[in-house]
């Protein structure tokens, strides 16, 4: 990590698409979201030196350098093979998926008003669902891989419901981390209940999900979840922190990433492949999949909390920023305009420090930056997956993996 940040800028034959731009031949493959064309050349990032970043960013990361950097600027999905027709994928998901809420309504059988009302206020339905959607398209593709079975293992759905269950608590204890007034387009547990019940609501899901998990009866499944309950908590921390030095700085950022969204998804594709598959292969294919996939979507979110408005995410815009998080728009925007770089270590505290950061990552390649190398990720997601079995999941998981790049919320 001694490269020093100014060297990227040299050897990058790439440049961000301009706004609403997409690449001929190629319908439907959308450019960067919501970003502004920019004649300010200076933050390009060679290729090759950001491969290096991206292999040291998290536990277990594979190298990326077979990425086609050919084609950086077109959607990861290329056409499926499979030779089946399949619908939309949340709605190839949800056939396994039926009842989800009910189910984890059930798990936490609680007896007391309030707590139950805390405990289950997200789980209305209303939510993506996006992991445990992954989940079981990951389970059937694994299955159908290994010995061509179509049956989805009643063992593989309870992982999905944990999943969603783990992913609903740390929002909960978020919100109250980040005193957030508002989620999913409705006020936090934290502002209608208090904050010190909303932890407790918090811990009584994960409770919960723990004893779902134990149900399963896979002592490396567990190990699996327990070990993202423990990146959590780290994420969390690594995120109350910061680096002085550049270099630094963004694999902190990453790591940060992986350890906080990433690893659930990664983790649970995972666990549901050694429920269905006894292949290693597989299981690292799996874990890769969702790793990438997961560190992708953080860093689409970094992009929507600077192009998108209120009303789309259901959340205040700027909200990083507000709490003084330095994520990839404002990093790569660093490149260009160093001054933020006080800003940054300040944790953006001062009078205007938001506004004029905002401004800063609006006027630099920031977002296109950080949407390319979402891109990336996503590229590599779909080069594992591919490596399985074709099949109508498989090819939902990849075309899962452009929506990634696609979503306004």
């Amino acid at each position: 990590m001694a490269m020093r940040w100014s060297c990227w800028r040299r050897g990058c034959p790439w440049r961000p698409a301009a706004v609403g731009s997409s690449r001929p031949g190629r319908p439907g493959c959308a450019g960067p979201l919501g970003t502004r064309a920019t004649s300010d050349t200076r933050a390009q990032i060679p290729y090759f030196s950001l491969m290096k970043i991206l292999t040291s960013a998290s536990p277990n990361m594979h190298s990326i350098s077979q990425v086609h950097h050919r084609t950086p600027a077109m959607c990861c999905c290329s056409q499926t093979q499979s030779g089946e027709k399949y619908s939309d994928p949340f709605k190839l998901g949800w056939r396994d998926l039926k009842g989800l809420y009910e189910d984890i309504r059930k798990e936490l059988h609680i007896s007391t008003r309030e707590l139950k009302d805390m405990s289950e206020y997200y789980f209305d339905g209303k939510g993506k669902a996006f992991r445990p959607i992954i989940v079981v398209l990951m389970a059937r593709a694994c299955n159908i891989h290994h010995n061509n079975s179509r049956d989805m293992q009643a063992s593989q759905r309870s992982v999905a419901l944990v999943a969603e269950m783990i992913h609903t608590a740390t929002l909960v204890h978020d919100d109250v981390i980040d005193d957030a007034s508002s989620r999913r387009g409705k006020h936090t547990v934290n502002k209608i209940w208090g904050e010190q019940k909303a932890v407790l609501a918090g811990d009584l899901i994960l409770s919960a999900a723990s004893i779902a998990l134990a149900r399963i009866g896979n002592t490396a499944v567990v190990s699996m979840l327990a070990q993202v309950i423990e990146d959590l908590v780290r994420g969390e921390f690594l995120q109350l922190g910061s680096k002085e030095n550049e270099n630094e700085r963004f694999a902190h950022y990453l790591e940060k990433t992986f350890k906080k969204t990433a690893s659930l998804i990664a983790n649970s594709c995972k666990a549901v492949s050694v429920l269905g598959c006894p292949d290693p292969v597989v299981h690292e294919i799996a874990y890769q999949y969702g790793k990438n996939v997961g560190i992708a979507f953080q860093l689409i979110d970094d992009v929507l909390d600077f192009t998108s408005c209120s009303d789309q995410m259901g959340k205040p815009t700027s909200a990083d920023l507000k709490l003084g998080i330095a994520t990839g728009p404002v990093l790569f925007a660093c490149q260009q305009f160093p001054e933020m770089n006080a800003m940054i270590m300040r944790r953006f505290s001062l009078p205007g420090d938001v506004d004029r950061a905002r401004q800063y990552v609006l006027q630099s390649d920031g977002v296109q930056q950080t949407t390319y190398l979402a891109q990336q990720y996503c590229h590599e997601a779909v080069r594992e997956i591919r490596k399985l079995r074709p099949s109508t999941e498989r090819d939902a998981l990849i075309q899962l993996s452009e929506s990634v790049l696609t979503r306004d919320k």
